[in-house]
């Protein structure tokens, strides 16, 4: 497997070099990065998504519970356990990330989170179903995100 470890310090389009807002987008998987190596001191390591299919198929059964499916281009996913949490990523080549946080415990947070690259627009999946908050980021711009509850189990 190919995989990479995300810096956040010099920040690369490695790995998501064919989308049109690669570097918005490795702007936004660096800032993921820091987040978990800040809150956790886990390093975030992302595989190329063709080489990780279960990640993205377990992401792509937990969205169908919003009936949500996405024509766009996988590039990268990761998935890692950490603080009692299963959480998983992919960054698709349109500049949209999706990341899944699972609580181990069943009474435990779990929830879906979008997070759109500075400068892409809201994708028509989302018009008039999410609200997208803006989030300010040295690595990244301005992020929009959002995000829902999980209700089943997975």
């Amino acid at each position: 497997m190919m995989s990479y470890k995300v810096d956040f310090k010099d920040v690369s389009t490695v790995g998501l070099e064919s989308s049109p807002v690669a570097e918005a987008l490795a702007g936004l998987r660096a800032n993921e990065a820091r987040y978990y190596w800040n809150k956790y001191k886990h390093e975030f390591v992302t595989v190329p998504a063709a080489e990780d299919p279960d990640t993205l198929k377990w992401i792509e059964t937990v969205l169908a519970e919003r009936d949500m499916h996405f024509g766009y281009k996988p590039l990268e996913t990761t998935s890692f356990e950490v603080d009692g949490l299963k959480m998983a990523y992919v960054f698709y080549e349109n500049g949209l990330a999706v990341n899944v946080m699972y609580s181990i415990d069943p009474s435990g947070k779990r929830a879906v989170g979008f997070k759109l690259s500075d400068g892409i627009e809201i994708p028509t999946e989302f018009e008039g179903k999410f609200k997208f908050a803006r989030q300010k980021s040295k690595l990244a711009g301005t992020i929009r995100g959002s995000f829902f509850v999980i209700k089943g189990e997975y």
